[in-house]
């Protein structure tokens, strides 16, 4: 996680605002992620709403708008809606409202979007947005379109540079992005992932009865299931850290994979062993953070090898994690 924990109001409802209300910075998206550069737009409205005596908002959606526009194509999620309100109270933004989206609101005109929402709603007086965004029934809206209509309804709008690692403005697809949060995790580049989250990548699941092979070998672990609306990084061994319910998190050799040197075609399957522990997990719902990746999945010669391999990836990971 990412600063602190925020008080911030979640409101789940559009209702009108009432007359005493003040009036909102705020700004617009799926913010699936969280990242660095969804950061930089909210500190601009944290940093507005400061200087102005107004409230700080964020408007998002309770799913990724793509599942209901174009579900055959609609990409997989890098924080559930639970996850994604947690990192978003760690932004110090005074006000998430969680938009319900369905075929309904997918058919909604830009135009109505704003009057609805942002003015009858939440008050507009500023809307911070990245310069490519786009709203609205068939991605009509934009900067343009909301400049426009502040002209109407009193507000101003600000279209904010997309930005790189280093937080400065970038071109040629060197801006950090969802889109290429998922394509750096679906390539195996953890490190570079996790640099544009400002955070490990992590996913969330329940602990469910395996196969029983790891104790077997003298390796227990966790099975975890995982919301297929989730993404996972690539096949390989990781080490991480697996959260507990309690909130405690234990360092963790992860694999996740199909086994191949037991199966020709397996599940894909999320195992975590934890470092120094022993403790029945069952049913229990866990966090799995991928901190650095130590290899690729493979088949071995034969069981020794892979035990010898195992005991290296449980010794490395203890150096790693113990640095952290």
């Amino acid at each position: 996680m990412t600063g602190s924990l925020h008080q911030v109001e979640v409101h789940r409802q559009i209702v009108p605002a009432k007359q005493e209300d003040q009036r909102t910075v705020l700004t617009i998206g799926a913010y699936d992620g969280v990242h660095k550069g969804h950061r930089s737009v909210i500190s601009e409205v944290c940093r507005l709403a400061s200087e102005q005596d107004l409230r700080s908002a964020v408007v998002t959606f309770d799913r990724h708008p793509a599942s209901v526009v174009r579900p055959e194509s609609a990409p997989l999620l890098l924080t559930d809606l639970d996850q994604k309100l947690e990192q978003l109270a760690t932004t110090g933004i005074d006000l998430t409202l969680v938009v319900p989206f369905d075929q309904s609101r997918a058919k909604e005109t830009a135009e109505e979007f704003i009057e609805e929402v942002l003015v009858n709603c939440l008050k507009v007086k500023h809307v911070v947005v990245g310069e490519d965004f786009h709203f609205g029934h068939q991605r009509l809206g934009n900067v343009a379109l909301l400049q426009e209509a502040g002209k109407e309804h009193d507000f101003t709008v600000i279209g904010m540079d997309l930005v790189g690692l280093n937080g400065e403005p970038v071109r040629d697809h060197k801006q950090v992005s969802s889109t290429f949060i998922r394509q750096a995790l679906g390539e195996g580049e953890l490190k570079k992932a996790n640099d544009m989250l400002g955070r490990d990548y992590e996913v969330s699941g329940v602990v469910t009865a395996g196969d029983g092979r790891g104790k077997e070998l003298g390796f227990p672990t966790a099975n975890v299931r995982i919301n297929s609306s989730i993404l996972l990084p690539a096949d390989g061994v990781y080490a991480g850290w697996l959260e507990l319910s309690d909130k405690s998190s234990h360092p963790t050799a992860i694999s996740l994979g199909t086994r191949p040197h037991f199966y020709e075609d397996g599940d894909l399957l999320l195992e975590a062993h934890v470092l120094d522990f022993n403790r029945d997990l069952y049913g229990e719902q866990v966090r799995v953070r991928f901190t650095e990746r130590l290899r690729s999945q493979k088949k071995f010669d034969n069981l020794e090898a892979l035990l010898a391999q195992l005991n290296t990836d449980v010794q490395t990971t203890k150096q790693i994690m113990a640095s952290k």
